[in-house]
């Protein structure tokens, strides 16, 4: 089978951040990513993602507007016709900043919330930064940028639905994520504190339906938390086939997250080329397509929809990244999901917060 060509670029332009999100997707070994990709070097990579096939760069991190040279990398992008999205805290997103960027050609931005109440934002944060966020999104919806607000849901906001739909129409953003934690890296070290109720997920479904019906000019995106489903999710609509991930050190990753699996080893775009990279690197060849899959999945009707589900999250359940992810019900080792939403829920006190940058 033809292998197929990337459509999106994730750059993660650094894992400097001010903010510690208790369910960062960034490595857990922070200290041994300080070295970043210099300017002319993102701009090669993304020079030649575009000759790759890619469509769209997400600038993302940490928190990329940290780096000065990030409307350089915006204008570059756009000058390789790549559609260009930028994920950020908020909390450096001044007006000016905005501007900035609006001149380079920025497309659209996805700024973050952790809370709808700005004490409960704050503390998840780990600091004073709801109102730096609000006066972010009412800055960027004035320079005309369509504007994505993303919330992580878990057991600590997510009775707080209500106000955050309720936030999102007084902003009025133009679309409201509301993903629940995918239980990797330092979500899968606070699990124990972040996995919500299954009646408190029950709960939220019918409150995303009703505000849809009733605020048609928001988009509203909600994922649903894996551990809940009966399926896993395709992994990025599966490894290798869509999306790449250029890390700040130049390593290249089938998924953002693929550092949680020992073992594998990453190529780099500092010596060698990306499409080199996707075509022919064993890391990208190691879950591509089905051949890989071990029995229910070889077998089951689903296999090229969900693809085996999460590697990483097969690894953290059971130690073996080829494992049927356990979310499955039908994967040998789904009762480890089982007994993990039976362990007792943490208190807020035991949160590990992500090591301030």
């Amino acid at each position: 089978m033809p292998i197929p060509r990337p459509l999106a670029l994730l750059a993660e332009l650094t894992y400097r951040c001010p903010l510690k999100c208790p369910y960062c997707s960034n490595p857990l070994e922070l200290q041994r990513y300080r070295q970043e990709l210099d300017t002319a070097t993102w701009q090669r990579v993304l020079a030649e993602a575009a000759a790759l096939g890619v469509v769209q760069v997400h600038f993302s991190g940490g928190e990329p507007l940290v780096r000065p040279d990030l409307p350089e990398l915006v204008k570059c992008a756009r000058q390789h016709d790549l559609y260009t999205h930028l994920s950020t805290g908020g909390t450096l997103a001044d007006e000016a900043a905005l501007e900035r960027l609006k001149s380079a050609g920025l497309d659209a931005l996805q700024i973050s919330l952790l809370d709808a109440r700005a004490g409960e934002n704050d503390w998840l944060a780990g600091r004073t930064s709801f109102d730096k966020k609000r006066r972010a999104v009412l800055a960027a919806k004035q320079l005309q940028f369509s504007v994505t607000l993303n919330v992580v849901l878990h057991r600590h906001n997510l009775d707080h639905l209500e106000a955050i739909l309720s936030l999102a129409e007084q902003w009025q953003v133009n679309r409201l994520e509301l993903a629940h934690v995918q239980y990797t890296g330092w979500a899968f070290r606070n699990r124990a504190a972040l996995l919500p109720t299954r009646e408190q997920v029950e709960r939220a479904a019918p409150l995303v339906e009703d505000a849809r019906s009733r605020l048609p000019n928001l988009e509203i995106v909600h994922v649903l938390p894996d551990y809940f489903q009966k399926f896993p999710k395709a992994c990025l609509h599966g490894w290798g086939r869509v999306f790449l991930t250029v890390a700040p050190d130049g390593a290249v990753l089938p998924c953002q997250t693929a550092r949680e699996i020992p073992g594998l080893e990453f190529p780099n775009v500092q010596s060698t080329a990306l499409a080199e990279i996707w075509f022919h690197a064993p890391v990208f060849e190691r879950f591509r397509g089905t051949d890989w899959m071990p029995e229910p999945c070889w077998s089951c009707d689903r296999r090229e929809t969900d693809f085996g589900g999460c590697r990483c999250q097969a690894f953290l359940l059971t130690g073996d990244p080829a494992a049927t992810d356990p979310v499955c019900h039908l994967a040998p080792s789904h009762q480890l999901v089982e007994l993990a939403m039976r362990e007792p829920r943490q208190e807020p006190s035991s949160l590990q917060f992500r090591v301030l940058q």
